[in-house]
């Protein structure tokens, strides 16, 4: 490296190496990767100082736009593709299904709440997964009546679970 080399590459990590450390930090969120984005930047730099050329554009442009190839080709590349090694295995979380089966219960009184005809389709349409021409089948009701009936199954429904105290 000649001494005009090095004054190159001096004056310019005086003068950009700040702002294009923090704007590699706001597009990796990692203070050390920025590091080595901007010294290859300015390693970049130094091997193309025809880009640097002040006809060309602003110097800091084009520094920024080597930084952020610089950052898309380091995701994309197999590098950010490996498994991270972590010291502690994370804890498995154990499933409480209290809350589910309270949930459960509250449902099933809500629904006794409800008139034979209305607890039938909702029987057929939600728990069994039928279809209205299924459930109609099932029930020996016309399609639309399933309908009607499955609307006001659920709003007789809400309207139990929120008597109960239930407020979703």
């Amino acid at each position: 490296m000649t001494d005009a080399d090095e004054e190159l590459v001096r004056a310019l990590h005086d003068e950009h190496a700040g702002a294009l450390w923090s704007y590699v930090v706001s597009l990796t969120g990692d203070r050390v990767s920025a590091h080595d984005v901007v010294q290859e930047t300015l390693l970049r730099a130094w091997r193309h100082p025809e880009a640097l050329d002040p006809a060309r554009g602003s110097t800091r442009a084009w520094l920024f736009t080597v930084a952020r190839h610089l950052v898309v080709d380091e995701r994309r590349s197999a590098r950010s593709r490996r498994e991270t090694v972590a010291a502690d295995l994370p804890e498995r979380s154990v499933v409480d299904e209290s809350e589910q089966v309270l949930q459960q219960w509250v449902v099933a009184q809500a629904l006794t709440r409800l008139s034979p005809e209305h607890r039938a389709v909702l029987r057929e349409c939600y728990f069994r997964g039928r279809s209205v021409a299924e459930a109609s089948r099932a029930l020996g009701v016309p399609e639309g009546t399933v309908k009607s009936r499955t609307h006001y199954a659920l709003m007789n429904l809400r309207l139990a679970l929120q008597e109960m105290g239930v407020s979703r």
